[in-house]
Parts: C-alpha cells; sequence; structure tokens
C-alpha cells in the first residue's frame, strides 16, 4: 500500500496522494490551502469488496453486498475524516441537474432513502453535509468559494460537459450564495485522458454544435479510423473559465483513471466490470 504509483499526465503535481488507517485517497493543492474544506477521492484500493469490485466499492448499484459498501465508506469517512452520517449521495443520470443541500439531508443515499432523482451536481453553504459523486473515468468537478463559504461537485461525463456542467453548478451558485466566480477556486478531479478516451464523429458533433468549430482542434485528434480522441480535461477547464473562474484558480489532476487502473476503477478498461470511486467535499464546522 505504501507503494503507490500513479501515472500523470504532467508534472505539476496538483493532486497529491495520503494514506490513512491503510485507505489511500487524494486530494487537491489548491482545494487544500483554502482551510475551509475537508475533499477528497477514493482509489480502488483499502475496502473489503471482492472479484471485480475489489476493493473500495462505493456503489450500491453495481451488485456489491450491501454490508461490504457500508464498511468501505466507514473507511473512507474514517480516513478522510468526515462524518458518515453527514454524507449526500448523488443520483446521477449524466443531467446538469444540481440540488441545493442542507443539514437536512444529512444521511441520504447512506442511512437515510433519497427524495431526489436525476441529480449529477451538489452544492451547500452548510457545514457538516458531505457531498459525495461517483466515477470510474467521468469527470469530477469540485468548486470551493472561500468568501460565501460556499462548495459544490459535479458528476461531468461527456454528456454533463457537452451541456457545461461546470458552468451550470458555478450559476446555481451565483444564484444560490451570491458566488463570485472570480472568488472561487475549482478542480478537475481522475478521469479518463484524451489518449485512452476515443468517442465518435457524432460526439464531436455535438461539442462543436454547443462549443463552436473553432474550440473543436483543441480539444480532440482525428485518427486514421475515423474516430477522435476527446480530452474531456482541456474542455472542461474551457467550461470554468466560460463561467468566469480565473484560469490560475483552477486545478487539473492530470491523473487518468483508465491509465492507473490498478488503483482506480475504469468502465472504459473493463468494459463495465468495475465499482465506482467517489468524490467527497464538506465545509469544515
Amino acid at each position: 500500500m505504501n507503494h503507490i504509483n500513479l501515472i500523470r499526465k504532467n508534472d505539476r503535481e496538483d493532486m497529491v496522494l495520503a494514506l490513512k488507517n491503510e485507505v489511500p485517497y487524494l486530494f487537491f493543492k489548491n482545494i487544500d490551502e483554502t482551510n475551509q474544506v475537508i475533499h477528497g477521492f477514493s482509489t480502488k484500493l483499502g475496502g473489503v469488496s471482492k472479484e471485480h469490485l475489489s476493493s473500495m466499492n462505493l456503489s450500491y448499484t453495481r451488485g456489491d453486498d450491501e454490508e461490504n459498501v457500508n464498511e468501505n465508506y466507514r473507511r473512507i469517512t474514517k480516513a478522510m475524516g468526515v462524518e458518515y452520517e453527514s454524507l449526500v449521495l448523488s443520483q446521477q443520470t449524466h443531467t446538469t441537474n444540481v440540488r441545493t443541500v442542507t443539514r437536512a439531508d444529512r444521511g441520504k443515499g447512506i442511512v437515510r432513502e433519497r427524495d431526489y432523482e436525476d441529480v449529477d451536481g451538489l452544492i451547500t453553504n452548510e457545514a457538516g453535509v458531505t457531498l459525495v459523486t461517483f466515477y470510474a473515468d467521468c469527470v469530477p468537478l469540485y468548486f470551493v468559494d472561500p468568501v460565501h463559504h460556499a462548495i459544490g461537485l459535479s458528476h461531468s461525463g461527456w454528456r454533463g460537459t457537452v451541456n457545461k456542467m461546470g458552468k451550470k453548478t458555478v450559476e446555481r451558485m451565483q444564484e444560490e450564495y451570491g458566488s463570485n466566480p472570480k472568488d472561487m477556486i475549482a478542480a478537475i478531479g481522475p478521469s479518463i485522458c484524451i489518449d485512452c478516451y476515443e468517442v465518435s464523429r457524432e460526439v464531436i458533433d455535438e461539442f462543436e454544435k454547443n462549443f463552436g468549430p473553432e474550440i473543436i482542434d483543441k480539444i480532440c485528434y482525428r485518427k486514421k479510423n475515423g474516430k477522435y480522441q476527446l480530452d474531456l480535461w482541456e474542455i472542461n477547464r474551457y467550461v470554468l473559465m466560460e463561467a468566469g473562474i480565473l484560469e490560475e484558480h483552477i486545478s487539473v489532476s492530470a491523473i487518468c483513471t483508465c491509465c492507473n487502473q490498478e488503483i482506480f476503477y475504469s468502465h472504459r478498461a473493463t468494459q463495465g466490470m468495475r465499482g465506482n470511486l467517489a468524490a467527497f467535499l464538506a465545509l469544515k464546522e
């Protein structure tokens, strides 16, 4: 466990590895430096799940034993230093729906039934609530407004990205909390890289329709087989800057879930035989 070798796509190390109670997780330096939140991103290591779900599967919908998932949550929350009962879980369906969360939602999806669905983003300005979203190649987006003490956490696959989930989350934080994008700190978490993410021309057409033809050469390249390699990191960085977040306030993990299959679940690498990773974000009490 002490010899986890991450393959990174740049040498900046915006995101670093922590190991507590034999449970590894990653965190962003720029978010940690706000000193206002607890946050992290899980790996597939340090849990109790078996076989293709081994071992830190954090999904109840991948065929795992419920008690295994509960134990995994107990382990990861203890390692990160958040309360198990404080978790509020998304219910992701590749939408751009963002839900405002309060302390009244504590435990939903983990120790209480969720009374919502089709939610890919969560925002709050209340301490004692831990936002949780799920991944296995899609892009985690973290947001911290250190002025208004508000946070957001959003899941952005290609559908969320083409529909500008990052911008939708920023706009909701502006509406709900008066957040100024120029004050916000943002991060793009571990997800599939351009080298691993082949898509069809139809997907590229969707991006061209929503972003304009001038950006296409910056976010993908065409291969001899007629397919394209798509850069979800770069397009999400563009979306965050379009939303008004300053370039110097955006960190990119540059860590690919598909390149690091020993450490992360990857839907693309395993043709769907996998568990779920999770992103966590909470305001400190």
